[in-house]
């Protein structure tokens, strides 16, 4: 018996061009749980309001973080099954296998087809409907074709798994200056979303600790990160602040919004800020250009005087430690 580890991400354009851009983005934004309205809605706005003019924008980023390995999300996702797999050995077979482009999870699960159990980890820390939820979806809907279904072993979350966490702190501590203030970022998701979790209520700020009664809203699972990673680095509540980025659209998102932290953390005084975006754990479009470019320059702009972009988790050998931790818990 052969057991098999399916590692997902979200994907990303195959090339750095229109048609590949405008691809990526029909897959992705079509995707039921991604814009969770009814379809003729979902699909009018695509195809009306979206695909007309987003590629090119899109496009002029993607540019901006493009190596000549290609998409940075895709190398280092690459990378990260090779480090791993090597650390495992032969006794699990790993596949990398992305929501939308290539390889696809349907790719991904065919070179696993001579596996009896798969243990099927999505590379979303936080639990979230369009993101964990889509993956498993896919994965479910995929292995339902097969003739010989394995036993499959879907891990959802690993927000607060003690692994996780002091990797991400580790990672943390070794760009964070003593003198910098710390922005958690996570991406945002439609506050509707996390009604329709099971969320009695949107919190307006930050969310409590844990509960059962809110222990799978997306929103307190990020804020429960960040107070286990700033305990792990010994902060005080000064010290750092918790906020959303990658807003589509104008109906409301999780909130505080990531453009508008900035500005009141200016506004305080603060002019050292270091980054860190745990909701991600590969570099990709939202941390490289979105935070490290974007971002940056609006904190520049507001009279900030550094501004320093923990890199994500990639293959960084306590992450590699970390995960098999996590995929043996």
């Amino acid at each position: 018996m052969r057991c098999g580890l399916l590692l997902i991400n979200l994907g990303t354009p195959k090339n750095a061009d229109i048609k590949a851009v405008r691809s990526y983005l029909r897959e992705f934004l079509t995707d039921r749980r991604v814009i969770d309205l009814p379809a003729a809605i979902r699909y009018v706005l695509v195809y009306a309001f979206i695909l007309p003019f987003r590629p090119k924008k899109t496009l002029k980023a993607y540019q901006e973080i493009w190596t000549d390995e290609g998409s940075p999300l895709l190398s280092n996702s690459l990378a990260l099954v090779e480090q791993l797999q090597t650390r495992i050995g032969d006794s699990v077979k790993i596949a990398l296998g992305m929501r939308y482009g290539a390889p696809s999870i349907a790719q991904a699960l065919m070179s696993l087809k001579d596996c009896t159990s798969i243990t099927v980890l999505p590379l979303y820390p936080q639990y979230s409907s369009a993101a964990t939820g889509s993956a498993i979806e896919e994965v479910l809907r995929v292995a339902a074709k097969l003739e010989v279904i394995p036993s499959l072993r879907i891990l959802a979350n690993f927000y607060q798994h003690p692994a996780y966490i002091k990797a991400q702190a580790e990672k943390i501590k070794s760009h964070l200056d003593p003198q910098s203030h710390l922005l958690f970022t996570y991406h945002g998701i439609p506050e509707r979303q996390l009604v329709k979790s099971g969320c009695e209520s949107v919190c307006a700020d930050i969310c409590p600790p844990i509960t059962k009664k809110n222990q799978d809203c997306y929103k307190a699972q990020c804020c429960e990160t960040s107070r286990l990673i700033a305990a792990e680095l010994a902060l005080k509540p000064t010290q750092f602040s918790i906020a959303f980025q990658s807003r589509l659209g104008k109906t409301p998102w999780t909130k505080p919004y990531a453009t508008e932290m900035l500005g009141a953390l200016s506004a305080k005084g603060i002019k050292n800020l270091t980054v860190v975006c745990p909701s991600f754990v590969t570099d990709c479009l939202e941390t490289l250009e979105e935070i490290g470019i974007r971002a940056k320059q609006q904190w520049l702009d507001l009279g900030g005087e550094q501004f320093t972009l923990v890199p994500c988790l990639n293959t960084d050998p306590m992450w590699i430690n970390a995960l098999m931790d996590i995929i043996e818990t």
